[in-house]
């Protein structure tokens, strides 16, 4: 079995630009670099949709993803926190109509 080869950031960049402002085509660049030219192709459709953050690296995540994290875990946070004072406001009731009960039958 082979492992998978993988590129640096700069690489990738580089191999980029080959195509982007040398005006290589992406066949021509990818045979002269070694590479697929498929796997060229990802990389300069990558870096146009994402320019600034392409090839991030494992597990880094975009400034999107980012936030919806911290989106998601918010949420998680304010509806456990709701479910607590859901079950709170419903003791608070049981125990002053509890009282009531009790002082209705002091009275009587």
């Amino acid at each position: 079995m082979t492992t998978r080869k993988t590129y640096m950031k700069e690489f990738k960049l580089d191999a980029d630009r080959l195509v982007t402002e040398r005006g290589y085509a992406r066949a021509e660049a990818a045979r002269n670099l070694g590479i697929n030219a498929n796997m060229l192709g990802r990389w300069v459709q990558e870096h146009l949709a994402d320019k600034g953050a392409a090839f991030r690296g494992k597990g880094k995540l975009t400034s999107e993803q980012q936030e919806l994290r911290r989106l998601q875990e918010e949420n998680r946070k304010l509806k456990m926190e709701r479910e607590i004072l859901k079950k709170a406001a419903v003791r608070i009731h049981l125990t002053r109509s509890n009282n009531l009960c009790n002082l209705q039958k002091f009275f009587e």
